[in-house]
This record gives structure tokens, sequence and C-alpha cells, in this order.
């Protein structure tokens, strides 16, 4: 594996296991993948060491985190210099409603996943907050009406 990012078939099957549950135990994703616990412990472990397994998540449902509100938000930067960017990136990065964040190529510059309890709590944030992060030309709010996959 290494630092060539190679991974094989059996590295793709054991991914698509922890993919569908991480808390499988070794020796159900070995049979699963058609090899014995040991290896495929080994495989699993160098698949954690070289990134290729980030980590094991919860997935929490927002409803119970008071953040069942979700509003994927566009957003254009007035000035795409790199010390603009950076500022922009660590302010948005840093406001706990923004659960996830992508730079994104062509337009819109940046699409931010905002989750809060409610409407009111959404306005508030765009106001106090999301308008004015650095250099902020336009926010476009798009609200989730139903989430089909992810």
């Amino acid at each position: 594996m290494g630092n060539d990012h190679t991974l094989d078939s059996l590295d793709w099957a054991i991914i698509a296991e922890l993919e569908k549950d991480a808390r499988l135990p070794n020796t159900e994703i070995a049979r699963r993948v058609g090899l014995t616990p040991g290896p495929c412990l080994r495989r699993i472990q160098r698949l954690e060491k070289s990134g290729a397994i980030r980590g094991y998540h919860a997935h929490v449902d927002p409803q119970f985190s008071q953040r069942g509100f979700e509003v994927i938000v566009a957003i254009d930067i007035a000035v795409n210099d790199g010390k603009t960017i950076e500022d922009f990136e660590a302010a948005a990065v840093a406001i706990p409603e923004v659960t996830e964040m992508r730079r994104m190529l062509g337009q819109p510059d940046y699409y931010l996943r905002v989750q809060v309890a409610d409407p009111d709590a959404y306005e508030r944030l765009t106001l106090r907050t999301l308008s004015r992060l650095p250099a902020v030309r336009r926010l476009l709010s798009h609200q989730t009406m139903r989430q089909l996959k992810g």
C-alpha cells in the first residue's frame, strides 16, 4: 500500500463492508471478503495507517441534537486572493452550525451545510454570522425538503 495509495480488490471489499457497517467485528468482515481474521485485521490496520480509512463515526439523527433544520448555503466571495480565502475558510469552519464545507470549482465559491434548530435560528445565524464572514459577496440559502441518500 505505502505512499502510492493503490488499493486492491480485497482492500475495496473491506472498505465496502466497513462503509455499510463500521461496527462489524473483524471475524465477520473477514468471512464476507474471503479472508481469515489475521490477514483481514492487518489489512484494516494498513488502511487506517495509510489514511485510506480516516476514522469511524456515529451518524446521529439531527432531530436529537436540536439541529433538525438543515440549509445548504451557496456563498460567493468578493476577493479571491490567498489571505482572503484563508480568513474566510478559517472563520466559516469555526462556526459550530456549519457541519460540512466544500470549496468548489466554478460558481459558487463554497457550499456550506448548516444545521440549526429551526428557521428562526437560521435567520439569526445568517444575519449575525454568515453574512459577516470575510469578503462575502452573495449568500444563497437552499432548504433541504427531504434527505434521500446519505
